[in-house]
């Protein structure tokens, strides 16, 4: 009798560390990841968007060729800032298209604010691409979302983006594949799938919603414009067979790429001429060429 309430002891103290353990793990997965942000450089000039629940986030914003010329925005991933993909608005800039880039809320100079794994960040991808399209004038806006970006750009309380054609890099398909992977990166595939339920079945009490609702795979059934699924074919926390599932699942124009020898954190960070090629050719050919060859006359 008292070895078994022993054991009952025992297995209650283990239960009550093992949740507060994982609790603490997964405070440290939604904490506020803030940074400072080089100042714009001219002709890009610093603003600030207002969310519908209140919140003015930090935006760097490039001008394009002309004043309705069509525009992209750029979306980073997770403890990120504007500031990783500067680099690649300014190229875009210079190929004729209007850009902005954003800091998600509890993100860089944006207000401090858990991180929801897309899910409130959609709200901020939801103003950020009506303030773009309004500054264009109606023009077509393209949208490159990166990792935490991609899965904000599909899971808006609306649903996806009203953006006319979407790059979606090294995006999870849910909430449980993403945290199980990672798990697994630096664990073993066992450690991995008793953890992850306790980390992913949190999104309940802290953000009202089930795993299930995370889920940019099943959001993505929802859009129909063009879209460009880009993943790396060495990437652990988003597999390759995770970025093809995600292909698969856009129901309209759609295309595919793994980038060849490069992990996760490379894939959110491309900027070689390859990339830059393939999304050009996809921007231009989805929302147009700001920069069209000129009429020949006799």
């Amino acid at each position: 009798m008292r070895r078994g309430r022993f054991w009952g002891a025992l297995a209650a103290v283990i239960l009550i560390v093992g949740l507060a353990f994982s609790w603490g793990l997964g405070s440290l997965m939604v904490r506020p990841n803030p940074s400072a942000v080089p100042d714009a450089k001219p002709p890009a000039t610093d603003l600030s968007i207002r969310t519908r629940d209140g919140l003015a986030l930090a935006a760097t914003y490039w001008p394009g060729q002309r004043a309705d010329s069509p525009g992209v925005l750029l979306l980073h991933g997770n403890g990120a800032s504007r500031a990783a993909v500067a680099d690649n608005a300014a190229w875009l800039a210079g190929q004729g298209y209007a850009a902005l880039t954003i800091d998600f809320r509890g993100h860089g100079e944006s207000p401090a604010a858990s991180h929801s794994f897309g899910l409130y960040e959609s709200r901020d991808a939801e103003a950020a691409l009506a303030w773009l399209k309004q500054r264009q004038r109606g023009a077509k806006v393209g949208v490159i979302g990166i990792s935490l970006g991609g899965a904000a750009s599909l899971l808006g309380e609306r649903g996806p983006l009203p953006a006319d054609a979407m790059i979606l890099q090294a995006v999870y398909p849910d909430i449980r594949h993403a945290i199980r992977n990672r798990i697994a990166a630096v664990t073993a595939s066992v450690p991995a799938l008793l953890l992850e339920p306790l980390l992913s079945y949190q999104s309940l009490p802290r953000f009202g919603v089930s795993p299930r609702r995370l889920s940019p795979l099943a959001a993505l059934r929802r859009y129909r414009g063009p879209v460009l699924i880009i993943g790396g074919a060495e990437d652990r926390f988003t597999p390759p067979s995770e970025s093809k599932a995600m292909f698969d699942a856009a129901p309209g124009r759609r295309g595919l790429w793994l980038a060849p020898g490069i992990d996760h954190a490379h894939t959110s960070d491309l900027r070689t001429d390859d990339y830059r090629r393939r999304i050009l050719a996809f921007f231009r050919d989805t929302i147009g060429d700001p920069q069209p060859a000129a009429v020949s006359t006799p």
